[in-house]
């Protein structure tokens, strides 16, 4: 389980994105499907929302996984949540995952993106990437635990 905690951008509206290696890092590019749901309400309570993500899936796609969109770099935007991957070393199935992220979206809203899916490979996953879509990490910890 990977936990991130107050993860924040050097460059505005971007998205925050994984992908997995089964070759120890140098490619990183299994095969995932994937589903997501967004779920927000505006700062100024002009609007909310719950809606299936057709943006954020992917199907049997070797493209980096979004785990969420537009976050800000204002001073005080961030986000935080978890991602669990399920059993990364199996060699006989595939390996399922889920995210639960809530962030401070470019927008002035809170937004939760709930995202889950699958690497479509037996191979142990073996090396895990996290990137924005463009910039760096300014500020935030990401937290790697093991679940026995």
């Amino acid at each position: 389980m990977f936990v991130f905690n107050n993860i924040h951008p050097a460059t505005d509206n971007v998205s925050f994105q994984f992908n997995g290696s089964t070759d120890g890092g140098s490619n990183y590019n299994v095969i995932k499907t994937s589903t997501a749901f967004t779920a927000y309400h505006e700062e100024a309570d002009g609007s909310a929302s719950l809606q299936f993500d057709t943006g954020r899936q992917l199907a049997q796609s070797t493209s980096y996984q979004n785990l969420n969109q537009n976050i800000g770099n204002d001073s005080d935007q961030s986000f935080s949540g978890t991602l669990t991957i399920f059993n990364p070393s199996s060699s006989t199935f595939v390996k399922h995952y889920i995210s639960n992220i809530n962030g401070y979206h470019s927008g002035d809203l809170s937004i939760n993106w709930l995202i889950s899916g699958y690497f479509n490979s037996t191979s142990s996953l073996n090396a895990v990437d996290f990137k924005f879509t463009s910039g760096n990490i300014d500020a935030g910890t990401i937290s790697l635990f093991g679940i026995a």
